[in-house]
C-alpha cells in the first residue's frame, strides 16, 4: 500500500505491504526500506536498505533478496536492490511519468503509470527486459493493479475506468487481454487475486459488497456482506497463501475475514438443504418468493465469518493470513508501523484475539539468511505436518547488461 498519497507529510512509514506468499512485509519510510520476515509470533527478523532514500514503492519477490523500489526524489525511476549484497541488479529504468505501483512474480514485472501499464520479464527469465505496453489504459490515478502470484496463469487485473466498476483480466504469458468483469455498479476501490489465479476478489468505493469472480468465465461465485449500511474505505483484500479465507481491512476498526466454502467442479454454487442451514439463510431461501429482487439478495449474502478489532480507526492497513508456529495468523500492518498477530479459530471463527503487537521501529536489523515458515497456509490448513517449501527461482537465459537470476538472488 502506497501511502504517501495520504495527507500526513509529516509520516515516516511510506509503504507497507506484504509479499506474494505472504511470509514478509516490505515496508518504505523516509529512511530506506525493511523487509521482515515471520520467522515466529515473538521473532520477526528484519533486513534493512537504502538508509538514505525516502521509498514510497517496495515490491519484493517472494523471499528472495531482490526488492523493486521507488523513492519520492525519483518517482519515475524504477531500481532493483539485492538488499543482502547492498548493491543494484540492474541499472535503474526511468518513465514517462510517476510511478504509482509496482507488482511482481517469477515471470513477469509490472509497473502502473496513470494510464500506462509496462509488462516486462520477471526473475525467471530475461530480467526486466521489454515484453509490452498497455497504452492508454482507463484513467487509474490510484494506480490500482492485482498480479497472480502463480507463474502458470500469470493474470493481471486492473479498473476498466474512473467511473465503473469494471475489472479487465489481462494475460501477461500471451500478452492479450482475456475479459472484462462488471464486478460493481461503483468505481473499485481494491483487487486481489488467489494464489492460483482461479479467482478474484473486489471491492468498489462504497465497501458494503465483496465480490469473487472466476477469471475462466467472469461469474460471481461469492458475494460477501461487510455491513448493511455503513460504508467504508476498502484499504487492503487477501486470499493469503493458498487461503480458504478472504480478509478485508478499511478505515474501520474492523478486520473482516470471510471463507470460502467449497465449490462442484462447475464452479456454480449449490443450495443446501434448509434444515442445515442457520436462521438468516432460511429467511434468504424464502425471500426469494416472497419478496423483491434486491431486498432478497441482502438475505443471501454472506455475513463476515470472522473478524478482529483494530485498537483504532481510520488508520491505513493491509492484511493476510498466514501460518506462523505452525497455525493460521491474520497479520495486519498499519500506516503508524505496528504489525498485529491475532489468532484465527478456522473451525467456529467469531473474534480473533490479539496476540502479539509489534512496533516496526523496535525490530533490530540483521543480515543472516531467513528462514521460513516451517508450515506454509495449504498444510495448516489441510493438517499436514510438513510440505516441501517453494521452489527457488530458476536461473534464465543471460542478458547483457541484466544479471541472470542465478547472480542476483
Amino acid at each position: 500500500m502506497n501511502l504517501a498519497r495520504g495527507s500526513d507529510e509529516g509520516r515516516n512509514y511510506l509503504y507497507v505491504g506484504f509479499n506474494q506468499d505472504s511470509t514478509s512485509l516490505s515496508v518504505g519510510t523516509r529512511s530506506g526500506l525493511r523487509l521482515i520476515s515471520f520467522v515466529s509470533t515473538d521473532e520477526l527478523k528484519m533486513i534493512t536498505g537504502c538508509p538514505n532514500e525516502e521509498i514510497f514503492i517496495a515490491e519484493r519477490c517472494f523471499s528472495t533478496s531482490i526488492v523493486g523500489y521507488v523513492s519520492l526524489s525519483s518517482p519515475r525511476k524504477l531500481c532493483f536492490l539485492h538488499v543482502e549484497k547492498k548493491k543494484l541488479v540492474v541499472d535503474p529504468r526511468c518513465y514517462s511519468n510517476s510511478i504509482l505501483a509496482v507488482k511482481m512474480n517469477r515471470k513477469r514485472i509490472i509497473v502502473v503509470l496513470e494510464d500506462i501499464i509496462y509488462i516486462h520479464g520477471g526473475l525467471a527469465g530475461e530480467f526486466m527486459s521489454d515484453l509490452h505496453r498497455i497504452k492508454p489504459t482507463p484513467l487509474n490515478k490510484n494506480g490500482l493493479c492485482a498480479l497472480s502470484p502463480s507463474e502458470d496463469s500469470c493474470l493481471m487485473a486492473y479498473p476498466g475506468g474512473p467511473k465503473t466498476g469494471e475489472v479487465i483480466i489481462y494475460d501477461c504469458l500471451n500478452l492479450q487481454d482475456k475479459m472484462v468483469i462488471n464486478a460493481h455498479d461503483n468505481p473499485l476501490a481494491a483487487l486481489a487475486f488467489d494464489y492460483d489465479g482461479h479467482k478474484i476478489a473486489t471491492a468498489s468505493e462504497k465497501g458494503t459488497i465483496l465480490r469473487v469472480h472466476s477469471v475462466m468465465d467472469g461469474n460471481c461465485l461469492y458475494e460477501f456482506r461487510r455491513s448493511f449500511t455503513r460504508c467504508a474505505d476498502i484499504y487492503s483484500l487477501s486470499f493469503g497463501f493458498n487461503s480458504p479465507f478472504l480478509c478485508a481491512s478499511s478505515n474501520t476498526e474492523t478486520i473482516h475475514i470471510f471463507k470460502l466454502d467449497n465449490l462442484p467442479p462447475d464452479g456454480s454454487r449449490v443450495k443446501d438443504d434448509v434444515s442445515s442451514q442457520s436462521w438468516i439463510n432460511y429467511l434468504g431461501h424464502a425471500s426469494e418468493n416472497y419478496l423483491p429482487t434486491n431486498i432478497s439478495k441482502v438475505f443471501n449474502q454472506c455475513r463476515s465469518f470472522a473478524y478482529a478489532r483494530l485498537p483504532l480507526k481510520n488508520l491505513e492497513t493491509v492484511c493476510t493470513i498466514t501460518a506462523i508456529d505452525d497455525k493460521l495468523r491474520l497479520l495486519v500492518a498499519s500506516a503508524d508501523g505496528y504489525l498485529y498477530i491475532y489468532d484465527l479459530n478456522i473451525s467456529e471463527g467469531g473474534e480473533c484475539n490479539l496476540i502479539r503487537q509489534h512496533q516496526l521501529d523496535e525490530i533490530p536489523p540483521n543480515s543472516p539468511q531467513e528462514k521460513r515458515p516451517a508450515m506454509s497456509y495449504a498444510a495448516a490448513v489441510r493438517g499436514i505436518d510438513r510440505i516441501a517449501p517453494v521452489a527457488s527461482v530458476g536461473s534464465g537465459k543471460e542478458s547483457s547488461p541484466v544479471s541472470t537470476p542465478s547472480d542476483i538472488v
